[in-house]
């Protein structure tokens, strides 16, 4: 069994090197993180495995490359770049990796939301432009935020907004309990939040699920925050609420295009803050997530399939 990292960026490719072991499967890497589809068919000829940080894998393209059998995916979201059934009906199976980045993904959210109740982000532009701008900002102690989905990065954050006061909510698609957190109906808790947070995976039932309707249910002035996928959101429905005031803020860490395009509505916002899908981007959750494929690669060979 061969292995390919088909699209590593120096980060990850280092981090790569270190990890492997003596006897592990040959994986050799492609130094280039901005490969296309198209270049997939002859860069794999001769690989089973795939490594895959984000280059899509359309199923017409992996029908291109006969030796392929398993892809693994760096993360949860691999329905963003291919689709699984398909590939597994050519005999290609697509694994995850989950729980590598919890802790770096929610401290991520808890900063999105501090900043959009601070407006740091804002200041700052202001500042390097020459402005000295006087913002009144929210102080979240003693807030509700309200946490959509609460796996494993739900739960971090829930563990971060309790230790700084805040009561929270919580809605989850199956049923939970955790200390300190009120598991409740999902209209309850976007009426009542200030703060409203997503963890949700996307899969073909969230997609969309925050929606125009939903949207227009959250409480007047409510800051939202999206670290999990921006097809969760009806975007263009979210930059409307933005314009309108309905939403105090947005911050955001996932759109449904990546890079987000020029001249896209929510750049024009100012009570939006947008950064670059880098939550997850963290020394310590790099070595999980890349000790995990290498670990799927090694049980792929010791199965020998």
């Amino acid at each position: 069994m061969r292995a390919l990292f088909v699209d590593a960026n120096p980060s990850l490719a280092a981090v790569t090197e270190r990890l492997m072991r003596p006897g592990d499967p040959e994986v050799a890497i492609h130094r280039n993180p901005d490969i296309t589809a198209a270049e997939l068919p002859k860069l794999l000829a001769g690989y089973q495995i795939a490594i895959d940080d984000h280059t899509q894998f359309p199923t017409d393209i992996v029908k291109q490359c006969p030796d392929l059998k398993h892809i693994v995916f760096l993360g949860t979201g691999a329905r963003s770049y291919m689709n699984p059934e398909e590939l597994e009906a050519l005999g290609v199976t697509v694994h995850i990796i989950k729980g590598y980045g919890d802790t770096a993904v929610a401290e991520m959210a808890f900063a999105l939301m501090w900043d959009a109740a601070r407006k740091t982000a804002h200041m700052d532009g202001a500042i390097r432009a020459g402005n000295w701008p006087r913002v009144v900002g929210t102080q979240l102690t003693g807030k509700t935020v309200g946490l959509i989905g609460v796996g494993g990065i739900g739960a971090e954050m829930a563990r971060l907004c309790t230790g700084i006061g805040m009561k929270v909510l919580a809605w989850n698609r199956s049923p939970k309990a955790m200390p300190g957190v009120e598991f409740v109906e999902l209209d309850r808790l976007l009426a009542e939040s200030d703060v409203i947070s997503l963890h949700l995976l996307l899969n073909d039932e969230t997609r969309g699920f925050l929606s125009r309707e939903r949207l227009a249910k959250m409480k007047p002035g409510a800051i939202l925050v999206n670290t999990a996928r921006g097809a969760i959101i009806d975007e263009l429905a979210m930059a409307s609420a933005l314009e309108a005031g309905h939403l105090g803020h947005a911050a955001l860490d996932v759109f449904i295009e990546e890079p987000l395009p020029a001249g896209h509505p929510l750049t024009r916002l100012e009570n939006a803050t947008l950064t670059s899908h880098a939550a997850f981007r963290t020394p310590e959750a790099s070595d999980n997530l890349i000790g995990a494929a290498l670990d799927h690669c090694r049980r792929i060979l010791a199965e020998g399939r």
